[in-house]
């Protein structure tokens, strides 16, 4: 639970504050007296009588009622101090700096369980332990540095991991990144990154709260709760990027399935943010870079996405600019050729040898009031621009005050958004310093913005939370289900029945132990027909599948061959068609639910590994989203000539997998590869279904 003690306590106790700063004891006495503080600072020190200025109290038990205690004393002491602030002294909040609790031993997680009961007996809120503290307007209790600048308007920043916040912390403030508040979780025992989000969902003012959130998160423990809040958020104006850590797995680990050997839990992190709508960052930099976009996209005026596709450079060195151009077409953005009446204007009010053509070089004499021109136009004279980048150091022989002041004048006159890429921080260091105090932000690296646009732009809005339903009978697939009596992969007549339940095509087949009625079928639908092993797992890998057979004979020697397969149980014959091989799969992961795959598919969906996930149930928009990421896209597009797939099936296909799974939790792992695709149709050849019940 968050309370108004934790967050705007009338006052503080501080036990274990010290008079050593360099100490947590003593450092969190220093921060909140420097970040005045307004209400009442108690301090309890069994050794001291007064700590930094300020009387202290020598036991727990002489402290008046308090609202808020921070605890920095070892963990076998705090679960009895804390029995006793909340019993005796009303105190209705917690945040306990102290490590040595669950996360290193046994015994300490019983500590923890102890403060925990007494927490929820007393209806106080808990921060920790194990962690660096909270941040915010009214009490900067942290005992690390950096404390940057706070405003309300700047990002909110929760981190499970108190170290990782100082390193991203700083990262941030050299950029000039803002924020409104920093919580340290620590354990989260009680409070974790997903009730923070709550809280913050469920009293959120659009005119006087942030609308950026910063997450760096190492253990999701309620992905329903987060998917929640985070898309409710996002739906509300917000914009959030988070970091997963902890996502990969050492080594590759033997699977009986194409998607148990591709799927992982990081598959299903990715699934996640993609359904919430949060944008996926890798590295420190790359989450403060993204939470600089936010900014810049915001102090433009535009609180929703912008259409951000097509940017304008402007620049006074060539290299950089072509860098940019590069980073910005590998991901997918433009940088439109500008020509025309306009361009010839602007070249005849720049120095001989600027090139307009975008990049927009004024070169490294260009002065200020190019930058001004060349800004202007872009903003008022090319139509076809959305944003513009601005990159501008110092050749080491002029100050570049004037210069920032030109772009800082443009950035709160411009509705275009403006990204600044000042990267001369050591030899022009105080003209960055001045611009960021301003409330700016500087993007020193034209290729690390260039990625987190290309991350920004690939996100999706999040996922309607309604199921598809139409055309998948639910009824018969939970009877389906409940007549399985067996733990393992189905036999195909029970997969094509459940794929026929949600209203997914597959190609006309038999399976038989008999040679003369599978010829009979061979017959019937056509042939050429194609033969595969039952029984075997990996049919490929014991000679167990036949392509292009054309008549009787031809067939009765496969099933020969393939019933003298170790295991064999009988042979599938299906009428062969030609097309497109796709790949879709799913995989249930504990807490998750199951995460959808798809790609192009074939013997190499695991040697090229270009799937995309998403998390069950998908919306037919989620399921565009998961195509088009595809690197092999064009392929199913269309290219050089040849024809593309019918899209739309296949996202249909997708969006009723997605609903089938949502019903049937006891399917672990299953594939469907490959699917043939061509112009009209998408048509599932071979599918598995691996079915676990408790």
């Amino acid at each position: 639970m968050i309370n108004r003690q934790l967050l705007n306590p009338e006052s503080i106790a501080i036990i274990g504050g010290s008079n050593n700063v360099h100490k947590p004891g003593g450092a969190i006495v220093k921060n909140i007296i420097s970040g005045n503080y307004r209400g009442v600072l108690r301090i309890v020190n069994p050794k001291e009588d007064e700590v930094q200025g300020i009387k202290a109290f020598h036991d727990v038990s002489e402290l008046p009622p308090t609202e808020l205690a921070i605890l920095v004393i070892p963990a076998k002491l705090c679960p009895d101090v804390i029995d006793k602030l909340a019993a005796e002294k009303g105190v209705k909040a917690f945040i306990i700096i102290s490590a040595g609790f669950g996360e290193e031993t046994e015994a300490g997680a019983l500590l923890e369980q102890r403060i925990l009961d007494t927490c929820r007996q007393y209806g106080a809120a808990l921060i920790g332990p194990n962690c660096i503290g909270l941040l915010n307007a009214c009490h900067h209790s942290v005992f690390t540095k950096p404390i940057p600048h706070l405003d309300p308007k700047g990002a909110d920043f929760i981190s499970g991991s108190g170290a990782t916040a100082v390193f991203i912390l700083e990262s941030a403030v050299i950029k000039g990144l803002q924020f409104n508040s920093v919580w340290s979780i620590g354990n989260g025992k009680q409070i974790g990154i997903e009730d923070v989000l709550q809280y913050m969902d469920d009293n959120f003012d659009p005119e006087h709260d942030s609308h950026v959130k910063l997450l760096y998160i190492e253990n999701i423990a309620n992905p329903d709760k987060l998917l929640f809040h985070a898309s409710s958020l996002i739906r509300k104006g917000c914009r959030i990027a988070a970091i997963k850590a902890g996502s990969s797995e050492s080594g590759s680990r033997a699977a009986s399935s194409h998607t148990g050997a591709i799927a992982s839990s990081d598959s299903a992190v990715e699934a996640l943010f993609r359904k919430a709508g949060i944008v996926r960052c890798f590295s420190r930099e790359e989450l403060t870079t993204v939470g600089c976009v936010f900014m810049v996209e915001r102090s433009a005026g535009n609180a929703q996405r912008p259409a951000l596709a097509n940017f304008a450079i402007v620049t006074h060195a060539g290299g950089p600019g072509v860098m940019l151009t590069d980073a910005l077409s590998k991901g997918g953005l433009n940088v439109p050729k500008l020509e025309g009446e306009a361009t010839e204007e602007l070249k005849a009010q720049l120095y001989p040898g600027s090139s307009v053509a975008n990049p927009i070089d004024i070169l490294a004499t260009g002065t200020p009031e190019h930058l001004d021109i060349a800004i202007d136009y872009c903003e008022r004279r090319f139509g076809n621009i959305d944003a513009i980048i601005v990159i501008f150091g110092t050749t080491g022989l002029v100050k570049l005050y004037e210069t920032y002041d030109v772009l800082h004048k443009k950035i709160k006159e411009c509705r275009k958004p403006i990204f600044p890429i000042l990267p001369c921080l050591h030899t022009a260091g105080p003209e960055v310093a001045e611009f960021l105090k301003k409330g700016h932000v500087n993007f020193s690296d034209e290729v690390t913005l260039a990625t987190a646009l290309a991350q920004i732009i690939r996100t999706p809005q999040p996922a309607p939370p309604e199921v598809e339903l139409f055309g998948v009978d639910v009824p018969r697939i939970r009877e389906i289900i409940g007549g399985i009596s067996k733990n393992g992969y189905v036999s195909p007549d029970v997969v094509h029945q459940l794929l026929s339940c949600a209203g997914i095509p597959m190609v006309p087949e038999m399976v038989n132990a008999e040679k003369k009625e599978l010829i009979a079928f061979a017959r019937r639908v056509g042939y050429p027909i194609v033969a595969k092993v039952v029984g075997p797992i990996h049919k490929s890998d014991v000679g167990g599948v036949a392509l292009n057979i054309h008549g009787d004979k031809h067939l009765a020697l496969e099933f020969d061959r393939m019933m003298a397969i170790h295991g064999a149980q009988a042979v599938m014959v299906q009428k062969m068609l030609k097309g497109t091989e796709l790949f879709i799969g799913a995989k249930y992961e504990q807490r998750f639910g199951h995460t959808v795959l798809c790609g192009l598919g074939g013997i190499f969906v695991e040697v090229l590994k270009d799937v995309s996930s998403g998390l069950a149930p998908l919306s037919y928009a989620e399921a565009y989203s998961m195509i088009h990421s595809l690197r092999g896209y064009k392929i199913i597009k269309g290219t050089r000539g040849q024809q593309g797939i019918n899209e739309q099936k296949y996202a249909e296909i997708i969006v009723r997998l997605s609903t089938l799974l949502r019903f049937a939790t006891e399917i672990k792992e299953m594939d469907i590869n490959p699917l043939l695709a061509g112009e009209k149709d998408v048509i599932a050849v071979d599918a598995r279904i691996l079915i676990e019940k408790s």
